[in-house]
Protein backbone atom coordinates (compact mmCIF):
# COMPACT_ATOMS: atom_id res chain seq x y z
CA UNK A 1 0.00 0.00 0.00
CA UNK A 2 1.16 3.79 -0.80
CA UNK A 3 2.41 5.22 2.28
CA UNK A 4 0.70 8.46 0.88
CA UNK A 5 -1.83 9.49 -1.02
CA UNK A 6 -0.73 9.94 -5.16
CA UNK A 7 -1.82 13.84 -6.03
CA UNK A 8 -4.02 13.94 -9.00
CA UNK A 9 -2.89 15.25 -12.40
CA UNK A 10 -5.93 16.74 -14.35
CA UNK A 11 -6.74 18.97 -16.82
CA UNK A 12 -6.08 22.57 -16.43
CA UNK A 13 -5.65 26.22 -18.54
CA UNK A 14 -3.99 29.70 -16.64
CA UNK A 15 -4.22 30.75 -20.01
CA UNK A 16 -7.49 30.94 -21.90
CA UNK A 17 -10.05 31.06 -18.75
CA UNK A 18 -13.44 32.38 -17.81
CA UNK A 19 -12.12 36.37 -16.75
CA UNK A 20 -12.03 39.53 -18.73
CA UNK A 21 -10.96 38.72 -22.42
CA UNK A 22 -7.36 39.82 -23.82
CA UNK A 23 -9.35 42.55 -25.88
CA UNK A 24 -10.76 44.02 -22.64
CA UNK A 25 -13.81 44.45 -24.34
CA UNK A 26 -17.22 44.27 -22.51
CA UNK A 27 -18.97 41.99 -25.07
CA UNK A 28 -15.87 39.89 -24.66
CA UNK A 29 -16.44 39.22 -20.89
CA UNK A 30 -19.94 38.84 -20.95
CA UNK A 31 -19.76 36.07 -23.71
CA UNK A 32 -17.20 34.12 -21.16
CA UNK A 33 -19.21 34.43 -18.53
CA UNK A 34 -22.47 33.22 -20.04
CA UNK A 35 -20.19 29.92 -21.80
CA UNK A 36 -18.94 28.76 -18.45
CA UNK A 37 -22.59 29.40 -16.42
CA UNK A 38 -23.57 26.27 -17.66
CA UNK A 39 -20.19 24.68 -16.64
CA UNK A 40 -20.40 25.89 -13.54
CA UNK A 41 -24.24 24.71 -12.21
CA UNK A 42 -22.78 21.36 -13.36
CA UNK A 43 -19.76 21.76 -11.06
CA UNK A 44 -21.93 22.73 -8.24
CA UNK A 45 -23.49 18.81 -8.94
CA UNK A 46 -19.86 17.95 -8.58
CA UNK A 47 -19.16 18.92 -5.50
CA UNK A 48 -22.25 17.95 -4.19
CA UNK A 49 -21.04 14.27 -5.24
CA UNK A 50 -17.36 14.63 -4.16
CA UNK A 51 -18.22 16.24 -0.76
CA UNK A 52 -20.88 13.00 0.18
CA UNK A 53 -18.85 10.80 -0.75
CA UNK A 54 -16.19 12.05 1.95
CA UNK A 55 -18.45 12.68 4.23
CA UNK A 56 -19.37 9.17 3.81
CA UNK A 57 -15.46 7.68 4.41
CA UNK A 58 -14.80 10.30 7.34
CA UNK A 59 -17.89 8.79 8.82
CA UNK A 60 -16.64 5.20 8.52
CA UNK A 61 -13.01 6.40 9.76
CA UNK A 62 -13.57 8.35 12.86
CA UNK A 63 -10.17 8.74 14.57
CA UNK A 64 -8.22 7.25 11.87
CA UNK A 65 -8.45 10.23 10.15
CA UNK A 66 -6.90 13.08 11.74
CA UNK A 67 -7.35 16.29 9.31
CA UNK A 68 -8.30 18.99 11.17
CA UNK A 69 -8.59 23.00 10.45
CA UNK A 70 -4.68 23.96 10.63
CA UNK A 71 -2.83 20.83 9.38
CA UNK A 72 -1.34 22.08 6.01
CA UNK A 73 0.52 18.42 5.25
CA UNK A 74 -1.80 18.35 1.98
CA UNK A 75 -0.68 22.32 1.45
CA UNK A 76 2.89 21.95 0.80
CA UNK A 77 3.97 20.80 -3.49
CA UNK A 78 2.63 22.08 -5.96
CA UNK A 79 0.37 19.67 -8.29
CA UNK A 80 -1.77 20.10 -11.71
CA UNK A 81 -5.46 20.99 -11.55
CA UNK A 82 -8.35 20.47 -14.23
CA UNK A 83 -9.82 23.70 -15.86
CA UNK A 84 -12.90 23.26 -13.64
CA UNK A 85 -10.87 23.84 -10.57
CA UNK A 86 -9.23 26.80 -12.25
CA UNK A 87 -12.62 27.78 -12.96
CA UNK A 88 -13.69 27.64 -9.54
CA UNK A 89 -10.53 28.63 -8.01
CA UNK A 90 -10.65 32.11 -9.81
CA UNK A 91 -14.69 32.27 -9.42
CA UNK A 92 -13.99 31.92 -5.42
CA UNK A 93 -11.41 34.30 -5.84
CA UNK A 94 -13.26 36.95 -7.20
CA UNK A 95 -16.22 35.70 -4.55
CA UNK A 96 -14.00 36.72 -1.77
CA UNK A 97 -12.52 40.18 -3.10
CA UNK A 98 -16.41 41.78 -2.80
CA UNK A 99 -16.30 40.86 0.18
CA UNK A 100 -12.84 41.09 1.82
CA UNK A 101 -10.65 42.85 -0.25
CA UNK A 102 -7.83 42.76 1.79
CA UNK A 103 -7.84 39.12 1.64
CA UNK A 104 -8.21 38.70 -1.56
CA UNK A 105 -5.24 40.98 -2.11
CA UNK A 106 -3.35 38.88 -0.52
CA UNK A 107 -3.57 35.64 -1.83
CA UNK A 108 -3.04 37.58 -5.39
CA UNK A 109 0.37 38.70 -4.00
CA UNK A 110 0.92 35.30 -2.77
CA UNK A 111 0.28 34.01 -6.12
CA UNK A 112 2.32 35.95 -7.73
CA UNK A 113 5.35 36.19 -5.55
CA UNK A 114 5.10 31.83 -6.60
CA UNK A 115 4.86 32.11 -10.13
CA UNK A 116 8.36 34.56 -9.79
CA UNK A 117 10.03 32.04 -7.80
CA UNK A 118 8.70 29.05 -9.93
CA UNK A 119 8.81 30.59 -13.49
CA UNK A 120 12.42 29.80 -14.10
CA UNK A 121 12.36 25.91 -13.47
CA UNK A 122 8.67 25.48 -14.14
CA UNK A 123 8.43 22.38 -16.50
CA UNK A 124 5.93 24.53 -19.09
CA UNK A 125 5.46 27.69 -20.31
CA UNK A 126 6.42 30.47 -17.77
CA UNK A 127 4.63 32.87 -19.89
CA UNK A 128 1.33 30.97 -19.85
CA UNK A 129 1.58 28.77 -16.91
CA UNK A 130 0.77 25.88 -18.93
CA UNK A 131 2.77 22.19 -17.74
CA UNK A 132 4.15 20.53 -20.60
CA UNK A 133 3.28 16.73 -21.70
CA UNK A 134 4.57 13.60 -22.15
CA UNK A 135 6.93 11.45 -19.83
CA UNK A 136 9.87 13.49 -19.45
CA UNK A 137 7.57 16.37 -18.66
CA UNK A 138 5.99 14.11 -16.12
CA UNK A 139 9.41 13.24 -14.74
CA UNK A 140 10.32 16.91 -14.36
CA UNK A 141 6.92 17.60 -12.40
CA UNK A 142 7.33 15.33 -10.34
CA UNK A 143 10.66 16.96 -9.12
CA UNK A 144 9.06 20.33 -8.81
CA UNK A 145 8.28 22.40 -6.08
CA UNK A 146 7.76 19.87 -3.81
CA UNK A 147 8.14 22.40 -0.70
CA UNK A 148 6.55 25.24 -2.24
CA UNK A 149 3.41 25.62 0.28
CA UNK A 150 -0.10 26.54 -1.85
CA UNK A 151 -0.63 30.60 -2.24
CA UNK A 152 -4.15 30.29 -1.15
CA UNK A 153 -2.79 28.78 2.26
CA UNK A 154 -2.84 31.71 5.10
CA UNK A 155 0.22 31.29 6.14
CA UNK A 156 -1.03 33.17 9.79
CA UNK A 157 -3.96 30.25 10.34
CA UNK A 158 -2.83 27.37 8.56
CA UNK A 159 -6.06 27.40 6.84
CA UNK A 160 -7.06 27.51 2.91
CA UNK A 161 -8.60 31.09 2.52
CA UNK A 162 -11.09 29.46 -0.67
CA UNK A 163 -12.14 26.21 0.81
CA UNK A 164 -15.36 26.36 -0.54
CA UNK A 165 -13.41 26.58 -4.06
CA UNK A 166 -10.88 24.03 -3.48
CA UNK A 167 -9.46 21.61 -6.59
CA UNK A 168 -10.86 18.66 -6.42
CA UNK A 169 -7.72 17.07 -5.57
CA UNK A 170 -7.72 18.59 -1.93
CA UNK A 171 -11.49 17.65 -1.37
CA UNK A 172 -10.49 13.71 -1.66
CA UNK A 173 -7.16 13.89 -0.10
CA UNK A 174 -7.28 12.21 3.63
CA UNK A 175 -9.16 9.34 3.73
CA UNK A 176 -8.29 6.06 1.64
CA UNK A 177 -8.21 6.42 -2.64
CA UNK A 178 -8.27 4.35 -4.97
CA UNK A 179 -5.72 5.14 -8.08
CA UNK A 180 -3.60 2.78 -10.51
CA UNK A 181 -1.01 2.88 -7.58
CA UNK A 182 -3.11 1.02 -5.72
CA UNK A 183 -4.81 2.47 -1.89
CA UNK A 184 -3.17 5.70 -0.74
CA UNK A 185 -3.84 7.14 2.28
CA UNK A 186 -2.75 10.57 4.01
CA UNK A 187 1.07 9.92 5.75
CA UNK A 188 -0.29 10.88 8.78
CA UNK A 189 -3.51 9.59 8.89
CA UNK A 190 -4.95 5.66 10.20
CA UNK A 191 -2.18 4.78 12.22
CA UNK A 192 -2.52 1.55 14.15
CA UNK A 193 -5.14 0.61 11.48
CA UNK A 194 -4.73 -2.49 9.42
CA UNK A 195 -4.87 -2.90 5.93
CA UNK A 196 -8.64 -4.23 5.97
CA UNK A 197 -9.84 -1.34 8.02
CA UNK A 198 -8.06 1.21 5.77
CA UNK A 199 -9.84 -0.77 2.74
CA UNK A 200 -13.31 -0.37 4.62
CA UNK A 201 -12.94 3.47 4.73
CA UNK A 202 -12.52 3.85 1.05
CA UNK A 203 -13.73 7.10 -0.02
CA UNK A 204 -15.80 6.20 -3.64
CA UNK A 205 -14.52 8.08 -6.49
CA UNK A 206 -16.79 7.64 -9.67
CA UNK A 207 -17.50 10.48 -10.55
CA UNK A 208 -14.99 10.76 -13.04
CA UNK A 209 -17.47 10.23 -15.93
CA UNK A 210 -19.33 13.61 -14.70
CA UNK A 211 -15.92 15.32 -13.98
CA UNK A 212 -14.48 14.25 -17.49
CA UNK A 213 -18.23 15.01 -19.08
CA UNK A 214 -17.57 18.82 -18.11
CA UNK A 215 -14.32 19.36 -18.80
CA UNK A 216 -15.06 18.95 -22.29
CA UNK A 217 -18.37 20.78 -22.41
CA UNK A 218 -16.01 23.76 -20.66
CA UNK A 219 -13.02 23.41 -23.48
CA UNK A 220 -15.81 23.26 -26.06
CA UNK A 221 -17.31 26.69 -24.90
CA UNK A 222 -14.14 28.48 -24.31
CA UNK A 223 -11.04 26.44 -26.11
CA UNK A 224 -9.61 26.30 -22.75
CA UNK A 225 -6.95 23.32 -22.56
CA UNK A 226 -3.68 22.10 -21.00
CA UNK A 227 -2.49 21.57 -17.59
CA UNK A 228 -1.43 24.14 -14.80
CA UNK A 229 -1.25 24.88 -11.09
CA UNK A 230 -2.84 26.98 -8.48
CA UNK A 231 -0.54 29.92 -8.30
CA UNK A 232 -0.34 30.56 -12.20
CA UNK A 233 -4.18 29.79 -12.37
CA UNK A 234 -4.72 33.11 -9.74
CA UNK A 235 -1.82 35.02 -11.21
CA UNK A 236 -3.62 34.84 -14.57
CA UNK A 237 -6.65 35.65 -13.02
CA UNK A 238 -4.83 39.45 -12.50
CA UNK A 239 -3.60 40.01 -15.69
CA UNK A 240 -6.62 39.01 -17.20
Amino acid sequence: MEASQTRDSCVANNATGCAAGGDGSSVSFISRHMRCSTAIAGDQKLIQIVDAALAEATSKSGNWLVCRAGCTQCCMGVFAINQLDALRLRQGLADLETRDAERAARIRVRALEAVARLSLSFPGNPTTGVLDEGAEAEQRFANFANEEPCPVLDPETGLCELYESRPMTCRVFGPPVRSEDGLGVCELCYHGASDEEIAACEMKTDFGALESRLLRELQRRTGARGETIIAFCLASSIAS
